[in-house]
């Protein structure tokens, strides 16, 4: 059923629906805009809210992140900071693909409803001013026919009349004539006008208008299915979203689920034990027979009592004291460089901490001596790049930096010895790295300056074996490689080797044979395939 033919004398009622499905549409838009403005309001008071939570750089609450439940909820605030960007992304999302596009879309709708209404209205003025002419015309018609029946009756009388002169008679049948003759051409242009009239309201009815409102219905329709796909649109937008939020909130649970209370209290045990044994019991001091000054020494560097500890009144227990222990600046012990002042457990952990320190630094110090000498090398074969002598300070310097923290390192070494620790350097980091970015044999070649790894040498001792490295892939040899270098070993084309340690950056890749020789080959060289 269509609009033309069966709404055909409803223009008002189409008119009226036609602007009530654009001004839904305008009012969906507004709604969706609404809506995205309460999605953009509520991400932004989510990122504020993980904001306030999360740490502070410098914050003494960062100690606390290596605890789990800690790290847990940072997690947490992680996620809903992801969480508040998927919010964000619903809101562009539908301000996109709702809002702009049905705007749009409604311009254009009412573009072609005012186009078609004006189709409407100049075919319906153009019927109005024919059925003018035709009305114009009907009267003029019946005026004329009057007239000329008049003149006929007039006529009649002046022939019947015996004292009319024949003149007067003459000229009232002329009159009569003429009268008729002019009503029958009023006829006749009335029978044109109507003829023309008919056939205008039968194109009216039946052509232009079915045409126009079966446009309009086209137009309707269109805007319903748009208006449709925008309310899918709606519930899609989350949808696209709702597995990436489902992954946020899976992060949450997971947060929760992997706090370990163990080992949180283990973590707190590692960072805070002193490694005092506990205090022996204290004799008792008979005045009756002189004081006895001699008190019980349970072990090597034990306070002799609780308040010995703190340097508090004895009235208060230590384990319970409110004041933490070596805080209060009176009670403070003198700090020293090999941190005696600190308990025997947490020393230890100082030493090794600026062990490694220093090792990190040394590690640098040796990398830019290599890089000096590999500069100097090159200005060595070619003067155009640069003067060799002008780096000799710098050679000088670095050599005696790493003199200075190799010293250090000795020194530091002695004191975790004395503390009851071992001299364990991490040194994997120093040899990984201490070979040379063009050749894995490079050395410090430089006057006064020994084998980079000979700065470790007395830490050996501590080692009982070699370090075993497990395979983390394999890798083919696409070209030959005569490995002549020392550290070095040579490949054919298309041999299979095990990958033990990865490049580092410098262009070289560890590998062992079957047979288990093992050494460096140019990572351009092979195709890694990592283990599975």
């Amino acid at each position: 059923m269509g609009w033309g033919t069966e709404l055909w004398d409803q223009y008002d009622v189409i008119d009226k629906h036609t602007q009530s499905g654009l001004d839904l549409v305008e009012k969906y838009v507004k709604f969706v805009k609404e809506r995205t403005e309460i999605e953009q309001t509520y991400a932004k008071q989510l990122r504020n809210l993980t904001k306030k939570f999360s740490l502070k750089r410098g914050s003494k609450e960062e100690q606390e992140c290596k605890f789990s439940n800690h790290q847990a909820f940072l997690d947490i605030l992680n996620e809903m900071n992801d969480y508040a960007g998927q919010r964000e992304t619903i809101a562009e999302s539908m301000m996109l693909s709702i809002c702009l596009e049905l705007t749009k879309y409604l311009q254009e709708l009412k573009q072609e409803r005012k186009t078609y209404l004006a189709e409407a209205k100049k075919a319906q003025q153009s019927l109005e001013s024919s059925y003018k002419q035709l009305d114009s015309s009907k009267k003029r018609f019946e005026r004329e026919w009057r007239e000329a029946e008049k003149a006929n009756q007039n006529a009649e009388k002046a022939d019947q009349d015996i004292n009319a002169t024949k003149a007067d008679v003459e000229k009232a049948k002329m009159q009569a004539h003429m009268r008729s003759h002019t009503a029958e051409e009023c006829k006749n242009d009335y029978a044109s006008h109507l003829q023309k009239y008919n056939k205008e309201q039968n194109q009216f009815y039946f052509t232009d208008i079915p045409h126009i409102f079966s446009k309009l219905q086209d137009m309707e329709e269109r805007r319903v299915r748009k208006l449709a796909e925008g309310y899918v649109s709606f519930a899609d937008t989350e949808k696209r979203v709702m597995p990436i939020i489902g992954k946020c909130l899976d992060g949450i649970t997971k947060a929760g689920t992997s706090t370990n209370a163990e080992r949180d209290s283990q973590i707190l045990v590692e960072q805070h034990k002193s490694g005092f044994e506990r205090p022996g019991e204290l004799e008792f001091e008979d005045y009756s027979q002189g004081i006895n000054r001699a008190s019980s020494d349970s072990s090597l560097g034990t306070p002799k009592g609780p308040m010995d500890l703190l340097g508090q009144k004895k009235n208060k227990l230590w384990p319970f004291s409110k004041k933490k222990i070596f805080t209060p600046e009176k009670f403070m012990p003198t700090v020293s460089e090999d941190f005696a002042h600190l308990p025997p457990e947490q020393r230890r952990k100082k030493l090794q901490q600026k062990m490694d320190d220093i090792g990190k630094e040394l590690q640098k110090e040796v990398d830019q001596s290599e890089a000096l000498e590999k500069m100097k090398d090159v200005y060595l074969k070619n003067s155009q790049m640069g003067d060799p002598s002008s780096l000799e300070p710098q050679i000088s310097q670095t050599a005696t930096n790493v003199e200075r923290l190799r010293g250090e390192l000795h020194k530091y070494e002695s004191w975790l010895m004395e503390a009851g620790g071992r001299g364990d350097f991490r040194r994997s980091s120093i040899n990984n790295n201490s070979h040379d970015k063009s050749s894995p044999d490079s050395t410090l070649s430089h006057e006064g300056k020994s084998d980079p790894q000979a700065i470790y040498a007395e830490f050996d001792e501590d080692f009982d074996e070699e370090e075993i490295f497990a395979p983390i892939g394999q890798c083919t040899a696409l070209y030959n490689f005569e490995g002549s270098s020392e550290g070095t070993i040579p490949m054919q084309e298309g041999e299979v080797f095990a990958v033990v340690e990865e490049d580092k950056g410098d262009g070289w890749t560890r590998v062992q044979r079957s047979n288990g020789d093992e050494g460096y080959i140019p990572t351009s060289y092979v195709r890694i395939t990592p283990k599975m």
